[in-house]
């Protein structure tokens, strides 16, 4: 993976002007690369699915990051460039007004800003731009362009989007992990309750009564948590029978299920770097390894419908333990 500026393609035909140029990496990089070492134009896209909860977005002045949730997991990561000295970008909860996939500048000279999603209309908005490593831009979030393409087909009119910084905002918001640190509906942050000394588990589903669930499964904190239309419906004491889970980031769906009779099967996702294992089943014995409390479990039982994503990962996700590395979930169904 080359890093800096990746890609600059300012194609030309005979008799033609210049087409819009394009920035950053034509493609998703691993889905375990660290944060850290992302370079300017790099990100990581793990696959998305409308059908599987409401989207919203997360932007970090700060680390000059885009964060992407789906249904309360992260989704995608991506570098950017925000407003420079003199032309800010503003922080505070935004929604999306406008999508124009082949916007240009009234102000800056005709400037391409392709697949903009407008957050404010003075100006400020999501599109593709440039990337140096710092903030640059006139106000706008810059994005490498394959990744705000895909952003542009993933989003609504109306969806959310937050942009934080240091010593302003929150720094659950300035540094977000891998469970979404917003409300989709509304951006408001999530207050992460932890369990108390004697609860083995939580289970709230009237917080969201309809949706399809998604979970996550932090093997460093030994927590599982249960996501309906983007809001934590239960948490989790696990624990494992026969060692210690295996290390980095899987990701798997429920391929079939005769819930609430029988325990649903499930298949391997293939996130980026990870492409082989698409499609793997998953054994009856490595299920059993992972343990719950039966009053959590069977709560679950009756939810997991084919589609049903589950996120596993070693990095941790209760607030007091969140290092800087995060992990990403592919959505997309596997072939069987």
């Amino acid at each position: 993976m080359k890093s800096g500026l990746l890609l600059i393609a300012l194609m030309m035909s005979a008799g033609q002007a210049l087409a819009t140029p394009s920035w950053g990496a034509p493609s998703s990089s691993p889905a375990n690369t660290s944060l850290a070492a992302l370079k300017p134009g790099e990100w990581v896209w793990g696959g998305d699915s409308k059908a599987i909860g409401p989207m919203a977005v997360v932007v970090s002045i700060t680390e000059q990051r885009a964060y992407v949730y789906r249904n309360g997991l992260l989704e995608a990561v991506s570098t950017v460039s925000t407003g420079k000295p003199g032309h800010e970008t503003p922080t505070g909860v935004f929604t999306i007004l406008q999508k124009d996939k082949d916007h240009h500048s009234s102000k800056y000279n005709d400037a391409a800003m392709p697949y903009q999603e407008r957050l404010t209309w003075d100006g400020i908005a999501l599109h593709a731009g440039g990337l140096p490593g710092y903030p640059e831009s006139h106000g706008c979030v810059h994005l490498p362009t394959e990744f705000a393409r895909r952003l542009f087909g993933a989003t609504n009119m109306g969806m959310v989007v937050v942009i934080a910084k240091e010593g302003v905002s929150d720094p659950t918001l300035v540094h977000p992990r891998v469970a979404s640190p917003i409300d989709p509906g509304t951006g408001k942050e999530v207050l992460s309750v932890p369990l108390g000394t004697q609860e083995a588990f939580r289970w709230q589903p009237d917080v969201a009564p309809t949706g399809i669930v998604s979970l996550l499964l932090s093997t460093s904190d030994r927590r599982l948590f249960a996501y309906r239309d983007g809001k934590e419906i239960g948490r989790s004491r696990v624990d494992f029978r026969d060692g210690a889970a295996h290390e980095g980031t899987r990701a798997y769906m429920v391929a079939s299920s005769n819930a609430p009779a029988t325990e649903p099967s499930w298949v391997e996702v293939g996130i980026p770097g990870e492409e082989a294992a698409r499609g793997n089943v998953v054994s009856q014995a490595d299920e059993q390894r992972v343990l719950l409390p039966e009053g959590f479990r069977a709560a679950l039982r009756p939810l997991m419908s084919p589609g049903v994503v589950l996120l596993v990962t070693d990095q941790h996700v209760l607030p007091d333990t969140t290092g800087p590395a995060l992990q990403v979930l592919n959505a997309e169904q596997p072939a069987l």
